[in-house]
């Protein structure tokens, strides 16, 4: 199967404590931060890298795994069968053609085709 990490999501409770450990003590470049207050959600990578990236968001949110695939439709016939599906492959309004699926653990997976 042709599918590599996107991008992880994380809850934060202090986004200005998460977001100095993650810039100031890991080196990552703060590549989004939207909102304000406890209600920021921020996407900090690796400085320089393309590749996946950390979303650091409010508390509430549950956690969530970001895929990626050139063949969507292909990895979700496979995972159907497999575990259990919240979302089939739809065309978002953002402009994202994803499904999503729960892991054992009831963790969300989302997996996004590559354009």
């Amino acid at each position: 199967m042709d599918i590599r990490i996107r991008a992880s999501f994380l809850p934060h409770d202090d986004p200005a404590a998460s977001l100095a450990f993650y810039r100031d003590v890991l080196g990552f470049e703060v590549r989004a931060d939207v909102g304000r207050g406890g209600m920021r959600r921020i996407t900090v990578a690796p400085a320089g890298r393309a590749g996946p990236s950390v979303v650091l968001r409010p508390p509430g949110d549950d956690p969530e795994l970001l895929l990626a695939t050139a063949r969507l439709d292909s990895v979700f016939e496979r995972l159907q069968a497999r575990a259990e599906v919240i979302q089939e492959p739809i065309e978002q309004p953002y402009g994202m053609r994803d499904c999503a699926f729960l892991d054992p653990a009831g963790n969300m997976i989302r997996v996004q085709e590559l354009r």
